[in-house]
């Protein structure tokens, strides 16, 4: 790699069970750029999501869920430290240190609190109302989860760049404030520009939407999704055909050929829209249908996924207490 750069850090929030646009546009992409870095630390982030998910039950069965799901998907647990939060005490311990050098109101300007706040404005609720500290000092903890483990790397999309930047902030002012290079300065790598994967009605796929097509499931279940995308009575020339929501999906999950092919049938009258819609499922079947398998067994047997996770956090323990004690040290605590 060109970049002296060796550490990426990837932080995956268990809030809601994947879909084909999550698999294409970020869980695939991330497992790619791994294989650039020297280390690769891609963790659960649990005490992220008490913020949105304050059922104990749905947390558990969340953070399984995403873990099977990178797994299952072509995750290395020998290649990359795939880890909880919540199992690396560091980062909290880190995290308290670093509130001591963070001024308030870097978190006034943070996005996610400024946002609830002018949406109470425009409600003429408290400025504060329905805002706990969790959310308040979310980029705090962010902060800590990136520095813990010296990362030099973080890949995010457009509105995830400013978490990065304070957390280069924080570092940079306390390395300055105690004199010391305890703390590694991350700069962020805005994620690849991946095309919006369309919903089964047309609309962004979004799990808020209900439009979704599963990423793993049975060949009942992709064919329960498929048979609702949306479709119209035109006569379509490749161009036109290139246009529609089935096609989309289809040149997402297909090889080039499988989707040229299709282009051709459709628009020589070869095949209907059912017909189409049938071949999209074949290929669903094709892409994931091992991986789905490898996911329904993993989510059967949950003490696989508490080893390998268990594994990786005693592996990169050390790591984290050798930042721990620098920043510590610097700070005169023992």
């Amino acid at each position: 790699m060109a970049s002296a750069n060796t550490t990426v850090l990837t932080g995956i929030k268990p809030t809601g069970v994947p879909h084909i646009g999550n698999f294409l546009g970020a869980i695939s992409p991330a497992l790619r750029r791994a294989i650039d870095f020297e280390h690769a630390y891609f963790f659960i982030a649990d005490y992220h999501a008490l913020n949105s998910v304050d059922d104990p039950r749905s947390l558990r069965d969340l953070t399984y869920n995403v873990a099977a799901t990178w797994l299952a998907a072509g995750l290395d647990p020998t290649k990359i430290h795939f880890y909880r939060q919540s199992d690396i005490s560091e980062i909290f311990e880190l995290e308290t240190i670093l509130n001591t050098v963070t001024p308030k109101g870097w978190m006034n300007k943070m996005h996610a609190y400024k946002a609830q706040s002018d949406r109470n404005k425009e409600a003429n609720k408290s400025v504060d109302s329905n805002i706990n500290m969790g959310l308040y000092t979310y980029p705090l903890l962010m902060a800590s989860d990136i520095l813990i483990f010296q990362s030099d790397t973080v890949p995010v999309g457009n509105d995830q760049v400013q978490h990065v930047e304070i957390a280069r902030d924080i570092a940079q002012r306390f390395n300055k404030k105690y004199k010391t290079d305890a703390l590694v300065l991350p700069q962020y790598v805005l994620e690849e520009g991946i095309e919006e994967l369309p919903g089964i009605d047309g609309r962004k796929m979004s799990k808020s939407y209900g439009n979704t097509i599963p990423l793993f499931a049975t060949r009942a279940e992709w064919e329960q999704s498929v048979r609702k995308i949306v479709t119209d009575s035109l006569t379509h020339t490749p161009e036109t055909f290139r246009l529609t929501v089935l096609y989309k999906i289809f040149a997402a999950v297909a090889s080039p050929e499988s989707t040229e092919r299709l282009v051709a049938d459709f628009t020589e009258g070869t095949i209907g829209w059912k017909d189409a819609k049938d071949q999209l499922v074949e290929q669903l079947i094709e892409r994931f249908g091992s991986a789905s398998e490898t996911y329904a067994k993993l989510m059967a047997d949950k003490s696989q996924i508490d080893t390998i996770l268990d594994k990786s956090s005693n592996e990169i323990r050390t790591k984290a207490q050798a930042t721990l004690y620098a920043a510590k040290k610097a700070i005169g605590v023992r």
